[in-house]
């Protein structure tokens, strides 16, 4: 029960704790969900599928953007290369305003990718959580066990010296906080998207 418990708050971390910063990058890149989105909603004209990227507020620029790369990609090879490109541009800037997040202009295919995050999105196409679960529970508890054991080496050492106190004081700072940011993203699940839309479309 105990071990099953750890999982369910290991995958509830996932997010904040070491997918989020991944994430956000990862929707810049050209092999990113964004992109890829875009590709299909071009080949087959169907706009739903990049819709759903960003705010209804910007609804009205990517539709305007859409149409317009439909028709210039008709033209040739260069110009329908071209106005991709402006249509992915388009498209990731205002998704990464919707979540809060400068644009910084598209990567190429394969950029910042973590190991959490080509094991999340593998576990989308495969169906299978197994392997996030593990490859995070793993960091988890390496994380942790390392923390600890080095405030209780330092915690050995306090009454020695002045600097002993203060660097098992640096060690249990670090080592608390840790904790903390891990337990109050598992309290708080989906809380900091949502919130984060919210600000955005007031």
């Amino acid at each position: 029960m105990k071990t099953n418990l750890f999982v369910i708050w290991s995958v509830s971390i996932i997010v904040f704790f070491f997918l989020v910063p991944e994430v956000l990058a990862h929707c810049d890149t050209m092999d990113g969900p964004v992109v890829q989105a875009a590709q299909k909603a071009l080949e087959t004209g169907n706009i739903d599928l990049v819709l759903i990227w960003v705010q209804q507020k910007y609804e009205g620029i990517i539709k305007e953007a859409f149409e317009r790369t439909l028709a210039v990609r008709k033209l040739n090879a260069q110009a329908k290369e071209l106005a991709d490109m402006y249509f992915f541009e388009t498209l990731v800037r205002l998704h990464r305003a919707g979540e809060g997040e400068p644009y910084t202009g598209l990567k190429p295919a394969g950029s910042g990718l973590s190991p959490a995050t080509e094991s999340a999105d593998r576990a989308l196409e495969t169906g299978k959580i197994d392997p996030v679960i593990q490859l995070i529970g793993n960091n988890i508890k390496s994380g942790i066990g390392e923390r600890f054991h080095k405030v209780m080496e330092l915690k050995k050492e306090i009454g020695k010296s002045i600097e002993a106190g203060r660097a098992y004081v640096a060690t249990y700072v670090e080592y608390v906080h840790y904790i903390e940011r891990l337990h109050l993203d598992a309290e708080s699940q989906g809380e900091s998207h949502e919130k984060n839309e919210g600000q955005h479309q007031e």
